[in-house]
């Protein structure tokens, strides 16, 4: 446990060093509206750091595509863990979560490594 705890430390520092400013935002189901046919959502935004690049060419399947972004974030930054339901918004650009993959320590999250498409 203390080897996780000193690593999300370690990563919370290093996004702060090196990555740029994101906005994570969670998004949470609402009620639905019978009149509309809509289901209302709720978002709620958090300010992170994260390093951001280019998807490798080798990597583009049927679920990654030659435009994705790769975003690594410190797990400890981010108020719950991410889910494709959630969005990161990029220079006031929205991208939606496509995949995310979870780099653990003794069963806890460090970094968060999440494929985005805007």
């Amino acid at each position: 446990m203390a080897l996780a705890s000193s690593l999300q430390k370690v990563a919370t520092k290093l996004m702060a060093k090196f990555g740029g400013e994101v906005t994570f935002r969670q998004v949470s189901s609402g009620v639905y509206n019978a009149t509309t046919g809509a289901i209302t959502e709720t978002t709620t935004d958090t300010a992170i750091r994260g390093v951001l690049e280019d998807v490798n060419k080798r990597e583009v399947n049927e679920l990654v595509q030659a435009d994705d972004k790769r975003l690594i974030v410190a797990a400890a930054d981010l108020p719950a863990a991410p889910s494709t339901a959630d969005r990161v918004v990029i220079s006031t650009v929205s991208h939606q979560i496509i995949r995310v993959q979870t780099i653990e320590q003794d069963n806890e999250p460090i970094t968060y490594e999440l494929i985005l498409r805007a």
